[in-house]
């Protein structure tokens, strides 16, 4: 039935009469229905799960590399390199310094954070070999934190009067995952989503030399 209801979103689109309702069908709302089924009826397959998402989310972030236009990728890079190395730097610092964090989770959070969240942790996990623990508080607290910017940020961004640029290039800095950069940058206009798309897969790569 779970895969009925998935098969139907996916098409509605495609289903004469129910275009209007696919306008509904948006990424802070099908991140809130993941939330809730999640919490309600608990993770399906757990083991199956656990395993698979390590490896798919390693494929993934040397898919993006291909996909990626070297001439932007190289301006967007220089543009957030600095907000990149800082970001590491002080989160680690607050982390192991001020809230005294072990040394594994102050790390995780720290690449979660300047990077690109759960597919940084993920990359950098077996390198500082985290144990299952530090990997959950990692990738929890990215998760919260994306889950809340991606309906708060574009709120922020019209109440400053943003422009597309701007709010863009702020989305992909200062939002962790990429699918939740893209989904803000999405809510906010074409120019922001093509801004924050860019800058944030460039920062993807960084990956490389953190681990």
């Amino acid at each position: 039935s779970l895969l009925s209801i998935l098969t139907f979103f996916l098409l509605l689109d495609y289903i004469p009469g129910m275009q209007a309702f696919s306008a509904w069908v948006t990424p802070p709302l099908a991140l809130f229905l993941g939330l809730a089924f999640a919490l309600v009826c608990g993770q399906a397959h757990p083991k199956f799960n656990k395993k698979t998402s390590k490896y798919l989310l390693q494929y993934s972030v040397v898919g993006l590399g291909f996909g990626m236009n070297l001439h932007s990728a190289l301006a967007s890079g220089k543009e957030g390199m600095e907000f990149t190395v800082i970001s590491v730097i002080v989160t680690w610092f607050i982390g192991r310094k001020l809230l005294k964090v072990d040394r594994n989770t102050s790390y995780l959070i720290s690449s979660g954070t300047a990077i690109c969240g759960g597919s940084a942790i993920a990359a950098v996990g077996p390198v500082v070999k985290a144990n299952d623990s530090e990997m959950s508080v990692a990738l929890a607290t990215i998760f919260i934190l994306n889950a809340i910017a991606l309906f708060i940020f574009p709120v922020i961004g019209h109440a400053l009067g943003m422009s597309q640029h701007e709010f863009g290039t702020w989305a992909a800095i200062a939002i962790h995952d990429t699918s939740s950069v893209v989904g803000a940058g999405a809510a906010y206009g074409e120019e922001a989503l093509k801004v924050a798309t860019t800058i944030k897969l460039t920062r993807a790569l960084w990956i490389i030399s953190m681990a």
